[in-house]
């Protein structure tokens, strides 16, 4: 686990525009922001959404963004999901972003039938789905549908932090709301959830505690939060799982 005692967060909380470069802008523009944050999550393929209809220019200004984006980020941790081109493939990648670098990197494996992501994208490997540390801070990322998966859950135990990067659809916000928490509570760690704000999505952004305690605001871009390491070292002190 981290030495560090505590670690400022942010899950970011956005509508996504016709316009990817505007998308763009405006994240940008929160990083600067949130200079201060240590871990910044940015809801699934918020840069150009699902946009099949335009998927070649949605994937070439993806491979850009990324070139963009790990320019200026250093010292923070940032992670997204994008469209991206592999091959002759469509895939939907989580990428982390740390030291200018690509840290952590997947592809999501299960993919939302009823949103038609198994027509246009190609799904990833299920090993993919595994722990990864850094500056000695365990984390996990799981992709929005693959919350509903348990056995996803048991790949990604003993972590510190999850992030659940999602563009999670409004008739299903409380299953948004309950399944992150009940994660944060069996893994004994923070889960950090950012979802899509668009109209016919479920907003719900969320910083969960080990004990279950959420910190949630649906009306902001920004859902601000501590992680404290020693309550993930007192939950799993106080009711030990193994």
């Amino acid at each position: 686990m981290s030495f560090r005692k505590k670690i400022e967060a942010v899950s970011l909380q956005l509508p996504s525009k016709k316009v990817y470069q505007e998308n763009l802008d405006v994240l940008l523009s929160l990083i600067e922001r949130h200079s201060d944050k240590a871990v910044i999550i940015v809801p699934e393929v918020y840069l150009t959404a699902y946009d099949y209809e335009h998927i070649e220019a949605a994937a070439d200004f993806s491979a850009k963004a990324i070139e963009i984006l790990k320019e200026i980020i250093g010292d923070q941790i940032v992670a997204l999901t994008l469209i991206l081109k592999e091959g002759q493939d469509f895939v939907n990648r989580a990428v982390v972003i740390h030291n200018h670098t690509i840290v952590h990197q997947q592809e999501k494996v299960k993919l939302f039938k009823m949103g038609d992501e198994d027509l246009y994208l190609k799904a990833g490997e299920s090993e993919e789905i595994k722990p990864f540390e850094v500056d000695g801070t365990k984390y996990a990322l799981i992709i929005c549908f693959e919350l509903r998966f348990k056995e996803l859950w048991k790949q990604i135990e003993g972590v510190d932090i999850i992030l659940v990067p999602s563009r999670w659809g409004l008739p299903r916000k409380s299953h948004l709301e309950i399944l992150p928490r009940a994660l944060a509570i069996m893994n004994q760690c923070y889960v950090m959830v950012s979802n899509s704000s668009d109209d016919d999505m479920a907003s719900s952004s969320a910083i969960i505690s080990p004990n279950g305690e959420v910190i949630q605001d649906d009306d902001s871009n920004s859902v601000e939060g501590i992680v404290d390491f020693a309550e993930i070292t007192k939950m799993r002190r106080y009711i030990p799982m193994d």
